[in-house]
């Protein structure tokens, strides 16, 4: 741990993470990874202190997706048992998108599946932003409609959009094996086509899809390189019916580690707890938060996250604050003691 401690201290004084740094990190034995945890966090805690982005998706149009993303439970060929529907009314976005701002979300995550979207989505969209912000003004939008065509991100971003979301999700050595009815290119090509237009770049990465450490590096320098502002770090949920179902390569200390890698690679950036959360982090989410500074709350696209409240509570109970609320709450519990009505003494199977 000397040698990530001490690279740590060249970074905060402005050098940058190597990928042999970021290999070093991946191969943290597990009964290092606290102190790894704690050597990382000094970079996340230099840059964003002791806040917390909060960051809600709005599924505008679900499944029904023409790519064959292998991991995908929208995508051709998926038999996921998830929700199928058509484009959302204005009315339904925007009631969907205030939830999420009133339960402490700063940006809304304004999502479609399919390919990339045709001019007359864009315009649907840009209609939904624009009463969005008509009645949250100060919330930030992220749109997230696939590969762009020519004018759209400027359209986008005359509408009111702030950000554009469009993950490379794995190295351009590992693509090929996880999608074939686009490219890596492509993906590269919607980022900057949105950087051109004045939206801020989000592009992160999906772990767990058979990629080596060396690709995870990779993809992590890619997103450097591409000057992403925004890197969600999604983590494979295995849905039955897609590809990828019983594919099970993650740990909650690998995760800390991929997250740790993250924030020591783009120190200065945001690092988002994205899909996956809950279910490889598990009881380690709280460790989590002191290498990334941004999640989602409640739930995800197809499936869902842990109830909004439990997410907010995990922030306040670890120290942190959402940013731009207004004021911290009160740190005491609301749950009173729960009184045993079962297992010793009782007809009633224990609770174990």
């Amino acid at each position: 741990m000397s040698f990530i401690d001490h690279r740590v201290t060249e970074i905060l004084a402005g050098e940058q993470a190597t990928p042999q740094d970021a290999l070093a990190v991946l191969a943290t034995p597990d009964s290092e990874v606290l102190q790894l945890t704690a050597s990382i966090a000094r970079l996340r805690r230099a840059h964003f202190g002791n806040t917390v982005k909060v960051n809600y998706l709005v599924n505008l149009k679900s499944g029904l997706c023409p790519e064959d993303c292998h991991y995908c439970s929208q995508a051709l060929g998926s038999d996921a048992d998830i929700l199928k529907y058509k484009w959302l009314q204005t009315d339904e976005a925007i009631a969907q998108a205030t939830a999420g701002v009133r339960g402490g979300a700063t940006r809304v995550c304004m999502v479609s599946s399919g390919r990339g979207p045709t001019n007359r989505d864009v315009d649907r969209v840009s209609a939904m932003v624009t009463a969005l912000k008509d009645e949250h003004p100060d919330v930030e939008v992220c749109a997230c409609l696939g590969l762009l065509k020519d004018g759209q991100a400027e359209k986008l971003r005359s509408a009111g959009v702030d950000a554009y979301n469009h993950n490379i999700n794995t190295a351009e050595s590992h693509h090929d094996s996880i999608v074939t009815t686009h490219t890596y290119a492509d993906r590269v090509d919607t980022v900057e086509r949105a950087k051109s237009a004045g939206l801020s770049p989000c592009s992160g990465l999906i772990a767990g899809l058979g990629e080596s450490d060396e690709q995870l590096v990779e993809a992590l320098f890619a997103l450097r390189e591409i000057g992403s502002d925004s890197i969600p770090v999604n983590f494979l949920m295995p849905f039955d019916g897609t590809p990828f179902e019983d594919t099970w390569e993650l740990t909650p200390l690998r995760c800390l580690k991929i997250l740790a890698m993250a924030r020591m690679v783009c120190p200065d950036k945001e690092i988002r707890i994205a899909g996956g959360r809950e279910m490889h982090l598990r009881s380690l989410q709280a460790q989590a938060l002191h290498l990334a500074n941004s999640i989602f709350l409640g739930d995800y696209l197809t499936s869902e996250g842990q109830a909004a409240q439990d997410d907010l509570a995990l922030i306040r109970d670890n120290g942190f604050v959402v940013l731009g609320a207004d004021e911290t709450p009160e740190g005491r519990s609301s749950q009173d003691p729960a009184i045993r009505r079962r297992g010793a003494g009782t007809e009633l199977q224990p609770n174990a």
